[in-house]
């Protein structure tokens, strides 16, 4: 079988012969390949704005700052500074079919990798950069009609990117949006569900009508709303820190839907300990208890490894594991 394949089989839980995998280890690559529109944006390159600040504004217009050359920075001044001028906002427009062609080149390119389309979140991930965090959460409180007809704006944005990624020819969408503190949802999860979950429900019913999968990621303790995002029709979760909910309660959600985790080794409280045993210990775990030969679970790999103490060839402990140990022959009868 060739990437393709693997990853279709993982999805519908249908035995691969080895786990999917977004790294590259060994001479072996990556399953994935991601491509991304190029719609015209109002987002520009970082720029030094005296001292070491520097600023960039992003695809929605947005402000972002931060005090060196090579950090993510943070929005500092949202486009939609205040609601008063929700009537005037123009999102870009994402409804070009012409806008995709380098997608429809990366396919036509590589048709036995993986192809996703890369969007830049749903409905509260582009709304809370918008307002800026900390006036959006207030705005979900206090003006609950006039953040209704903003999300539907958005919505109709990723509904063209979503049509025009699957008449392109990828495979799936993904998107990142971290719903979660390391202890809770941001927001009540009653909230959530009368808000967001009809949206979820919609923009990935969207994406399955047209023959493609959705994968989203989130950072934070999320667990609240991890039934409600299965259900909605997210098909696989990236967490990069899957021990935050637990691995055996991830693998209990497997009980009753196809829903496939994709992680690497946590990157909180194992990768960055250093320690062999440990991680190789953990990449096991998570091959025996989320994949399990049937599917279900894609080898992760956290390319920002400076950011968080890691060294190289401590996640290539983990990358080894998942690849010697995720294999069928490598699986005991028994198993």
């Amino acid at each position: 079988m060739n990437s393709r394949e693997i990853v279709i089989a993982t999805l519908d839980f249908s035995c691969p012969p080895r786990v999917a995998r977004s790294f590259e280890f060994d001479g072996r690559p990556s399953d994935f390949l991601w491509a991304d529109q190029t719609a015209t944006t109002h987002a520009t390159e970082w720029r030094q704005a005296g001292g070491q600040r520097w600023e960039r504004t992003d695809e929605w217009g947005n402000l972002w700052a931060r005090v060196d050359a090579s950090s993510k920075g943070e929005v500092v001044k949202g486009v939609l500074d205040t609601l008063d001028s929700l009537d005037t906002l123009r999102l870009p427009d994402f409804s070009h079919a012409s806008d995709y062609e380098s997608v429809r080149k990366a396919r036509a390119a590589n048709p036995d990798k993986y192809l996703i389309g890369g969007i830049p979140g749903f409905t509260f991930n582009i709304a809370r950069k918008l307002r800026r965090l900390d006036n959006y959460l207030i705005d979900l409180l206090m003006e609950p009609e006039r953040m209704r007809v903003l999300h539907d704006c958005i919505d109709r944005a990723l509904v063209d990117m979503i049509v025009n990624y699957a008449g392109a020819g990828v495979d799936a969408v993904m998107f990142p949006e971290d719903w979660g503190t390391q202890s809770q949802v941001f927001i009540d999860p009653g909230l959530w569900h009368e808000e967001f979950h009809p949206r979820f429900k919609r923009l990935c019913a969207c994406a399955h009508d047209r023959g493609i999968k959705v994968f989203m990621h989130s950072c934070g303790m999320i667990e609240a709303i991890v039934p409600s995002l299965i259900r909605a029709g997210i098909d696989v979760l990236q967490f990069d820190q899957p021990d935050l909910h637990g691995i055996d309660i991830l693998a209990s959600y497997q009980e009753d839907a196809r829903i496939t985790f994709w992680c690497p080794v946590d990157i909180q409280r194992v990768l960055p300990a250093g320690r062999e045993q440990a991680i190789r210990a953990k990449a096991r775990e998570m091959l025996d208890k989320l994949w399990r030969v049937r599917g279900g679970f894609i080898a992760g790999f956290y390319p920002g490894m400076s950011s968080i103490g890691v060294e190289p060839g401590w996640q290539a402990w983990a990358c080894e594991e998942f690849d010697s140990a995720g294999k069928r022959e490598a699986v005991s009868p028994a198993a």
